[in-house]
């Protein structure tokens, strides 16, 4: 159970009322693992906050939380979420690797999707940092060591030979069931702050797409230009020069 609130005394009104519906049903709260986590503002920090208490006992304040498998920290960073998420999947992928090294290569391929394609929780990361990121991502990309591939080989064109989603359409991908999901509640407070254009998830979400959009055209932009500066703009220039060396040999044959 976790309990939101706005201020200290909002929150000790709010234990008060768990504790006297545990006293009328018989139970007793486990002040051990209860604990008290304060969100930072952006700009500022509370360090003199008071105290929470259950039963009398004072609650103690941390800077981390897990629930529900998710970590969640006091400035709302994701960055250590991620990296726990990385382990896991660390974990799970070495564990493919070596217990399941002389299967079939369609058989390693059912395991990956169903073992390394979960990201709990992966959605709701919206604070982060790109280094973070791209730690899982590469992590991701080195499922090729169950295929048994080179290490310096090309990951997206090895996800695209054996039909199987890359990082980044895992990610679009759970973006848009989530998004769904939100859609479909009945909640109405939910439904206001996810469909606000200037909610942060919002923008996130908004922002996996058109961030790979706008990729694969610089993607597409760059190739092309090396294409020109490789093959096209040497033609060129050769052109060019013989027209050049043609005219100033035939200056020269008329001044003689």
């Amino acid at each position: 159970m976790v309990l939101l609130s706005t201020s200290i005394s909002a929150l000790r009104k709010l234990l008060r009322i768990c504790e006297n519906y545990a006293a009328s049903h018989g139970l007793i709260y486990n002040v051990k693992k209860s604990e008290l986590l304060v969100f930072k503002s952006k700009g500022s920090s509370v360090d003199d906050v008071p105290p929470g208490t259950i039963n009398g006992v004072i609650l103690n304040r941390v800077t981390e939380f897990r629930y529900l498998g998710r970590l969640i920290t006091e400035d709302l960073n994701d960055n250590k979420d991620i990296e726990r998420e990385r382990r896991a999947l660390a974990i799970r992928c070495n564990m493919i690797a070596r217990k399941f090294t002389r299967f079939t290569r369609e058989v390693k391929l059912i395991l990956f999707r169903a073992y390394c394609q979960t990201f709990y929780t992966c959605s709701l990361c919206v604070s982060y940092t790109q280094r973070a990121y791209n730690d899982l991502r590469i992590q991701y990309n080195n499922g090729r060591v169950l295929l048994r591939l080179p290490r310096f080989c090309s990951a997206s064109q090895m996800f695209a030979e054996h039909h199987v989603d890359d990082f980044y359409a895992i990610m679009r991908k759970k973006i848009c069931i989530n998004d769904e999901q939100n859609a479909r509640k009945l909640q109405h407070y939910l439904k206001i702050l996810t469909n606000k254009w200037e909610n942060q998830f919002m923008e996130h979400w908004v922002g996996a797409h058109s961030h790979q959009v706008l990729k694969r055209v610089f993607t597409l932009v760059r190739r092309f230009l090396i294409f020109y500066y490789l093959y096209v703009w040497p033609i060129l220039v050769h052109n060019i020069v013989n027209k050049i060396i043609v005219i100033v040999v035939a200056m020269d044959f008329y001044i003689n």
